[in-house]
């Protein structure tokens, strides 16, 4: 069942002006400092919840929460977070605030060179398989 427009706000064409307490880990989330009228994250674990269907209309059911998981950069240079829901697996992109953990941001972009997907040993044969492909 969808939440009731008259129980829930619909942040799709207002400023989100509301503080929160991040259900991961504590930290108490306010609108300032964020450079933006929508906070949906927590500029401390960058953890999310899973309340949207839609950016800003929140009429998911699902509350479950989402793990910033990967970063992007958008055309205009902007970074965004990729979120993904612990209970159904959604995935969203979110705008990176002013005020997010620098340290966890770099952390989360560094992870595939730190963590590659593939054994670093073997890059060379890799790399020869590719350029020998291309002849």
């Amino acid at each position: 069942m969808k939440h009731n427009s008259k129980n829930h706000k619909d942040y799709r064409h207002e400023a989100c002006n509301e503080t929160f307490t991040c259900k991961v880990c504590g930290w108490i989330c306010s609108p300032q400092g964020a450079g933006t009228d929508h906070r949906n994250h927590c500029p401390n674990c960058l953890s999310s919840l899973h309340v949207d269907d839609e950016p800003g209309d929140r009429a998911s059911d699902c509350g479950g929460i989402m793990d910033a998981v990967g970063v992007w950069v958008r055309k205009n240079g902007e970074w965004a977070l990729i979120h993904r829901c612990r209970r159904c697996g959604k995935l969203s992109s979110n705008r990176i605030a002013a005020d997010d953990n620098p340290v966890k941001l770099m952390s989360i972009a560094m992870r595939p060179i730190a963590e590659p997907p593939f054994p670093i040993e073997h890059i060379k044969e890799l790399q020869k398989a590719v350029f020998d492909d291309e002849k």
